[in-house]
């Protein structure tokens, strides 16, 4: 017997299956009825006849998927005067605290906030260059879909040969959907193989091309990453063999790929020579550069970057926040 399909369409907008309909009502009454009728999870679960874990489950993934976006209109003090201190020690433009919260979680809210932010900032027939990691990959996916007509994305860096749904390609693409928006591509290695590698790809017109691009945008959103292996450029394994060489010159992490000591200044290190990407101190001639990164382990390479005034925005969570001040 063949099997029957209906139109509606499932979140990412494939076709479903009735079986799988069934399914997406019950994940659509679950989360209505947590989110908006105020049910706890047990009486879900007893409701529907479900098990408390499976409501437990849905209720999560809903979340984090971005079928529920919560808006919280009333401002946590604490955080708002975080935030102004930001801006008088750091000279910032502009500085979103949000709490701090479970490790997992981190990145998601902060971007979360950041998307907030870039969304209220994109105005017109604007530029946006962007950088990579789990964070910017966040804000991407909560940023509220636009037709901005005029617009177009250029990636700041090169990437990875593989996917991780966090690359360079991956972030800048995805951002470049949701504002249905023109794409250049920094279609490179993050880093080459020689320094003579390097200046001969950039002889190329099109690389050229979007270097010249990324120096002459409006809003640049970058994040930061340490040393440790919780960073998805640390963990990789050219920078992994490199590590200790990174240390002893004084790096304490990176932005955009190249690494720089705890005032910010890039260091002697030839991966910073090989590097492919936007030069950092060319952030600071943009007029609108967006820091979006949190978690104490990245405490004094987010402090290096404010001190080197490479951004004028930052989105961070409290316990950072502390710390920075």
């Amino acid at each position: 017997m063949a099997e029957s399909l209906v139109t509606l369409p499932s979140g990412d907008g494939a076709l479903l299956r009735l079986d799988d309909l069934d399914a997406e009502r019950v994940r659509a009454r679950v989360t209505w009825y947590y989110y908006v009728g105020g049910l706890t999870q047990q009486e879900i679960a007893d409701r529907l006849g479900l098990t408390r874990l499976k409501v437990n489950r849905i209720v999560g993934q809903a979340r984090a998927d971005g079928s529920v976006r919560i808006e919280v209109r009333m401002p946590l003090a604490d955080c708002v005067a975080l935030e102004e201190a930001l801006k008088a020690r750091y000279g910032l433009t502009e500085a979103v605290v949000v709490p701090a919260v479970g490790e997992d979680d981190q990145q998601r809210v902060i971007g979360e906030a950041a998307a907030a932010l870039l969304d209220r900032l994109i105005v017109g027939k604007q530029s946006i260059g962007v950088g990579w990691g789990r964070t910017l990959s966040a804000t991407v996916r909560r940023l509220p879909p636009r037709k901005a007509s005029g617009l177009w994305v250029v990636a700041l860096m090169g990437g990875l040969t593989r996917g991780s749904g966090t690359n360079t390609f991956e972030v800048s693409t995805e951002l470049t959907r949701m504002l249905e928006a023109e794409c250049h591509y920094m279609a490179a290695p993050v880093y080459c193989p020689s320094v003579e590698s390097r200046a001969t790809l950039l002889t190329h017109y099109g690389l050229a091309d979007v270097m010249r691009r990324a120096r002459e945008v409006d809003i640049a959103l970058v994040s930061c990453g340490d040393l440790s292996t919780r960073s998805n450029l640390a963990a990789t394994q050219i920078v992994a063999e490199n590590a200790e060489g990174l240390k002893k010159a004084g790096a304490v992490g990176d932005m955009l790929a190249t690494y720089f000591d705890a005032d910010g200044n890039p260091v002697d290190h030839p991966l910073n020579q090989r590097v492919m990407a936007l030069p950092l101190a060319d952030l600071r001639s943009i007029p609108t550069t967006i820091l979006a990164s949190g978690g104490v382990h990245k405490v004094a390479v987010i402090r290096g970057a404010l001190a080197a005034r490479y951004v004028n925005h930052l989105v961070t969570d409290e316990a950072v926040a502390r710390a920075l001040l």
